[in-house]
């Protein structure tokens, strides 16, 4: 029986940014899926992986993510990229979100960056604070990347989410809109669902879950 749902943040509850990496590639000339390209090269220990795990600030990151990007041929800025994070909130989402709230264990397990307020950059904030404060308290618990220095696809991380909720991994459903970040949560055991659109994730999680969201 579920008894969990854990949702990712990004890309879930509110719409993907790959949308923006792809307008921005087109605007500067860029291969397609460049920016995905330098994220998933060396994942576990590049500049993306340092900055959310709070290992770099951000004017590290802008120079490591530079260097990274015009090692594959085409220099960006860190900066230019982290700009584009801010993605649209998913209404429909959020009134799934308020549906399961106070029926089921919910939590939000996101790989992000400090506010960047903190950092003196305040171009898109992608901290999960600030705006999207009143989504938050729809959640029992939010685990982040940037305040636990470990983030997904790291086992311990959907371990902690787990031992938080007091529940075994097989009593949880996962929604993230990454392969990558779905598989280790399988492998402990936990339902998951890619996020492509939130119909057809909607529909999948009715199907596991018994509180009627649609």
């Amino acid at each position: 029986m579920i008894k969990a749902v854990f949702w990712d943040f990004g890309g879930v509850i509110t719409s993907s940014p790959f949308e923006a990496f792809n307008k921005f590639e087109i605007d500067n000339n860029l291969p397609a899926d460049f920016l995905r390209q330098v994220n998933s090269t060396n994942p576990n220990d590049n500049a993306w992986a340092k900055l959310e795990r709070s290992e770099v600030n951000l004017e590290e990151f802008d120079l490591l993510f530079e260097e990274e990007s015009n090692n594959l041929g085409h220099a960006v800025k860190g900066k230019e990229v982290i700009a584009l994070l801010q993605g649209q909130i998913r209404p429909e989402m959020v009134k799934v979100l308020q549906k399961i709230r106070g029926n089921l264990i919910q939590a939000c397990l996101t790989n992000n960056i400090r506010s960047l307020k903190e950092e003196a950059f305040e171009e898109g904030n992608v901290s999960v604070s600030g705006k999207h404060d009143v989504i938050m308290d729809l959640f029992d618990f939010v685990i982040e990347s940037s305040k636990v220095n470990l983030r997904k696809p790291d086992p311990a991380f959907y371990k902690m989410a787990c031992e938080k909720a007091c529940i075994e991994p097989s009593e949880a459903v996962f929604l993230d809109d990454l392969g990558i970040n779905l598989k280790p949560a399988k492998n402990l055991g936990m339902e998951t669902i890619k996020v492509i659109n939130s119909r057809d994730a909607l529909q999948e999680l009715q199907k596991l879950i018994s509180i009627k969201i649609l």
